[in-house]
């Protein structure tokens, strides 16, 4: 008994000696500076029972209510910071990009569970990050992003004609249309009705964004996890684990032997890949070797990102037209008065149909497809604002609470594409809309061409056809609901 109680006693000496020792550290490497505000924490565990497991950027949004626009948190020793606000966003993530262009190592994304650490849009900064970047900027510039608005037109024409045909499967078709559009750029392969090509990037996006938020995995808190055996409780999304893995090897690997057969067999249609790897083919050995590699996860990222978000965007179109029947009509009537009754739109006519404009703009700030961004973590200790910010630190930005502000847009659940209008009725440009696709060096590289898909398809909607609530069985009209942002697919529209 008196052994058990000096061993307690030692014990908790110990652990006392040593929360001392790490607490006068942390106070020399802070030089006496705080964290940013935010909730108490409890010992060891930190803020782990504050962590919102849904729509957290409604709850980073109430907590900033109370702590001010940055709010930190603390997971197992983990500093979590959150920016709620155009000025936060713009300083750090901005004007000090480089120093905040990295992320967190995801442990769960790692070779030993999920394998999916080649995902660009979570990439360390390194060679792989620093030419992927180049590659993708390069190809997705305004001005390379022309070259392929007309395919962009001619599949938005298939989608039309699905859409006519079968009004009740908008949501099938939509899918499709997205599909097609981001096979065709990557691959140059032409999407069919129920191809299996398409099933892996959409089931591998749903399972990645489970793990991304702080608290949804604990191995990522505590990476040594992983070296356990997968029986044990602390792998019960090893199942899941398991299927990403699989699918990452198709997605990377299936479209690009497309690609390769049809460059031999000279039948390839000019896309991302066969233009990727002509260069890399003009280099040799392990060089060749790595080029093609890095353009296996490259296009793979960008097959995995763009299958899925602008799909949430024309969601949310249908989802407005039916809500706003006035938008609609608005709109059909700037059409009908710059386009003749022979042809549909075209991207060129963008700059005569602000309206429509307005409303893609408006679309990307009303039901946001990524109201939380990805993690920037930064690579050496910060300091701002008075506040300290440790190197290796989780730093999201809440572009939802940006984009729902009510000081900087009145009524924010509204849709009012009249936000970025003049008085005068021409289109009114607001560079805080581009938090949308993120801030600074890790911004999304294929926002421009997000832009030209979401006007060329709301524009070709609106021509031909009048969305309206779906009728019950007597005729009456089925109500339809603002469903939350983990789900953005309207029922009862037709």
């Amino acid at each position: 008994m008196l052994i058990s109680l000096i061993t307690a006693i030692d014990c908790l000496a110990l652990s006392t000696f040593l929360y001392i020792l790490f607490a006068f550290r942390d106070h020399r490497r802070r030089r006496g500076s705080p964290y940013p505000p935010g909730p108490p924490s409890w010992p060891v565990i930190g803020n782990l029972l504050d962590v919102p497991k849904f729509s957290p950027w409604l709850s980073y949004a109430n907590i900033s209510k109370k702590y001010g626009d940055i709010v930190c948190l603390h997971v197992f020793g983990q500093v979590v910071v959150v920016l709620c606000s155009p000025t936060s966003i713009k300083d750090l993530f901005e004007k000090r990009g480089e120093l905040y262009a990295d992320r967190i190592p995801f442990a769960i994304f790692g070779p030993e569970i999920m394998d999916v650490y080649w995902f660009f849009p979570f990439a360390r900064v390194g060679k792989y990050w620093r030419e992927g970047r180049k590659l993708l900027d390069r190809s997705l510039r305004p001005g390379a992003t022309a070259s392929h608005r007309r395919m962009i037109e001619e599949t938005t024409r298939v989608f039309l004609g699905q859409l006519l045909a079968t009004p009740n499967a908008f949501r099938e078709h939509i899918d499709l249309l997205q599909g097609r559009i981001v096979m065709r750029l990557t691959y140059g392969y032409d999407l069919k009705e129920n191809d299996d090509m398409l099933v892996p990037p959409k089931r591998a996006i749903k399972i990645i964004t489970q793990f991304v938020l702080p608290g949804a995995a604990l191995v990522n808190h505590l990476p040594f996890l992983r070296h356990l055996p997968s029986w044990v409780p602390w792998f019960k999304y090893e199942p899941l684990a398991s299927e990403c893995r699989g699918l990452a090897r198709r997605m990377k690997n299936e479209p690009m032997d497309f690609v390769r057969n049809s460059m031999r067999k000279g039948t390839a249609v000019p896309s991302l890949a066969t233009e990727h790897l002509q260069e890399a083919d003009l280099l040799s050995g392990l060089e060749n070797q790595q080029r093609i590699q890095g353009i296996k996860d490259l296009l793979g990222s960008l097959f995995i990102a763009g299958s899925d978000t602008t799909v949430a965007a024309v969601y949310s179109l249908f989802l407005a037209l039916v809500l706003y029947p006035e938008v609609q009509k608005r709109a059909q009537a700037e059409l009908d008065s710059v386009i003749s009754r022979d042809r549909l739109p075209i991207y060129d006519d963008k700059p005569r149909l602000p309206y429509i404009e307005a409303m893609t703009k408006e679309l990307l700030r009303w039901h946001m497809v990524t109201p939380l961004a990805a993690p920037h973590s930064p690579t050496d200790d910060d300091f701002y604002r008075g506040y300290f910010i440790p190197k290796g630190a989780v730093v999201m930005a809440n572009t939802w609470a940006v984009l729902h502000d009510p000081e900087l847009y009145p009524d924010p659940e509204a849709f009012n594409p009249d936000r970025f209008l003049n008085e005068d009725g021409t289109f009114r440009d607001d560079p805080m809309i581009s938090l949308a696709f993120g801030a600074g060096r890790r911004i999304c590289p294929a926002r421009h061409f997000v832009d030209v898909t979401l006007f060329i398809v709301t524009a070709s909607i609106l021509s031909v056809f009048n969305v309206t609530k779906a009728k019950d069985k007597n005729g009456d009209d089925i109500p339809v609901a603002v469903p939350p942002l983990d789900s953005v697919v309207p029922d009862g529209v037709m």
